[in-house]
């Protein structure tokens, strides 16, 4: 079998973002998988039956670390002769694409999901498009995982638009509609849910699922919600996700309150979020930026009304008044009018339920990402006229 190589900064961006697609790859090639050390692994391993080797690659600047990082990925490639090697994320990109070209491998790929330089100025912003232009340069082709994305790209000049593809509708890995839906199991572990957060029949959440960071949106969030609940007192607000204030902290005051409004309630991190969809009404996914975000689609797949940012990837899974609600980001007032639309139109609320799951079935199912990828690996081998001999088991039509 042809090797292929998937390399992310962090193992949890292979547990998070790729979830079924390397065990699913592993039937036509033999997947290793590469990422900086962490916890994850042991479960990647077992889930995606797949090799895993470690490269201490940061997400942060560091010169020092990220040239040991080069290092041993050219060694890794070196030793494993990988017929393709696909990297996501940027520090991932840089590395394995640098190593993978100075290694002259055949077929090497990127994929885009989300620019962090989009919220940047100033020299960051510079050293972040250098980066980007290195990593591009290096690939054979970059996959930009929403067309919005790849317009930003081509915009800016980042690389040829004959290097640029994105793969069926967009998103990195689409997703698992029959995990993502409403089973018995699932509704009760929602109503315990709602009686350990006293959430009555009455009220109506709001949800937010990410890292509590600036970027998300979450300052402008709590503050709309806030001033809400003054008018609104039976609403509540769900926040779940880890905050990371060594990255991207919020505002002092936003995280005052979130202690003192005891109408928001904050989980940290959460493994499976299926029942805390399952206990809200309304996702607000405010972001500033994004590639191709997962959280509309897990929401619309739970028959949720989404409240999102007119970001990439956001301003194509949600349609404005069909299965949710598009506002500016930043934009803390449009924001509120929007939450409290959401609040008083129950006639609009509800068809933006009934919309949603079939418009992330239709579109976005895991079979349908899996399968536009599983061909465009087959046709680059074809490309560079590869023997097909090992890969022979890839269909000519979908699962």
């Amino acid at each position: 079998m042809h090797k292929l190589l998937r390399v992310t900064t962090i193992p949890l961006s292979l547990d998070k973002l790729l979830t079924g697609q390397l065990r699913f790859m592993s039937s036509y090639f033999e997947v290793i998988a590469v990422s900086a050390d962490g916890p994850e692994i042991e479960t990647i391993k077992k889930r995606e039956g797949c090799d895993y080797f470690v490269v201490p690659m940061t997400r942060t600047i560091s010169p020092f670390r990220d040239y040991v990082a080069l290092l041993k990925m050219i060694k890794l490639i070196k030793r494993e002769k990988p017929t393709i090697v696909h990297s996501h994320t940027p520090k991932a990109g840089l590395i394995a694409m640098l190593a993978a070209y100075y290694c002259k491998t055949p077929i090497r790929l990127h994929t885009v999901a989300g620019l962090p330089l989009m919220e940047t100025t100033g020299f960051k912003r510079r050293l972040l498009v250098w980066v980007e232009k290195v990593i591009y340069r290096c690939a054979n082709y970059v996959y930009p995982n929403s067309l919005v994305l790849k317009s930003y790209i081509e915009e800016h000049k980042f690389t040829s638009s004959n290097k640029l593809k994105v793969l069926g509708n967009g998103s990195s890995n689409g997703i698992d509609v029959h995990y993502f839906e409403r089973t018995v199991v699932i509704m009760n572990q929602a109503e315990q849910l709602k009686r350990k957060y006293a959430i009555s029949s009455t009220n109506l959440v709001f949800i937010f699922i990410g890292r509590i960071v600036k970027d998300k949106g979450i300052n402008e969030l709590v503050n709309a919600f806030n001033q809400l609940n003054k008018k609104h007192t039976s609403i509540k607000l769900i926040l779940v996700g880890p905050f990371e204030d060594e990255l991207d902290p919020i505002h002092p005051n936003t995280r005052q309150l979130i202690k003192q409004n005891n109408a928001i309630i904050i989980t940290g991190f959460i493994n499976d979020i299926r029942p805390y969809l399952a206990a809200s009404h309304v996702l607000v996914f405010p972001s500033y930026r994004e590639g191709f975000p997962n959280v509309p689609l897990q929401a619309g797949c739970f028959e949720l009304p989404m409240i999102v940012s007119d970001i990439n990837g956001c301003n194509e899974i949600v349609q404005d008044g069909v299965n949710g609600l598009i506002v500016p980001p930043k934009n803390e007032i449009a924001l509120q009018k929007a939450m409290e639309t959401m609040i008083v139109d129950e006639a609009l609320r509800e068809r933006c339920t009934k919309a949603s799951r079939p418009t992330i079935v239709h579109n976005y199912s895991r079979e349908t990402v899996w399968n536009a990828l599983l061909e465009e690996y087959k046709n680059l081998l074809m490309e560079k006229r590869i023997s097909l001999t090992h890969v022979s088991k890839i269909p000519e039509t979908s699962l």
